[in-house]
């Protein structure tokens, strides 16, 4: 039987979890539908509803908080926009951050 020390383990365990925070998306798992964001946006809203689809009957699926920036796609549909596969945000609490092309 292999043994492996503690430390090695948990010293893999920080490299990951680290790794994961570079490459990955917000802190709600959002990221955007392709390998490059199209662009970022900001929530102008107390709280955003982040829902499965664009509709307002859809379910939710996350939050965001004021000021909270995330990834985002060029799709907007029925005044939602794209997050990423199955998240959808109102068009009208998020504000594109100064330089990006939404």
């Amino acid at each position: 039987m292999l043994l492996v020390p503690k430390t090695v383990l948990i010293g893999g365990a920080v490299v990951a979890v680290a790794y994961m925070y570079s490459v990955g998306g917000d802190a709600n798992g959002s990221s955007p539908t392709s390998g490059a964001a199209k662009c970022r946006m900001s929530v102008t809203a107390d709280v955003l509803n982040v829902r499965a689809a664009p509709d307002i009957h859809a379910g939710v699926v996350g939050k965001f908080k004021q000021g909270a920036e995330t990834d985002a796609d060029t799709v907007v549909r029925n005044g939602y926009r794209q997050l990423a596969a199955n998240r959808w945000a109102s068009t009208d609490f998020l504000q594109a951050l100064p330089g990006r092309t939404c």
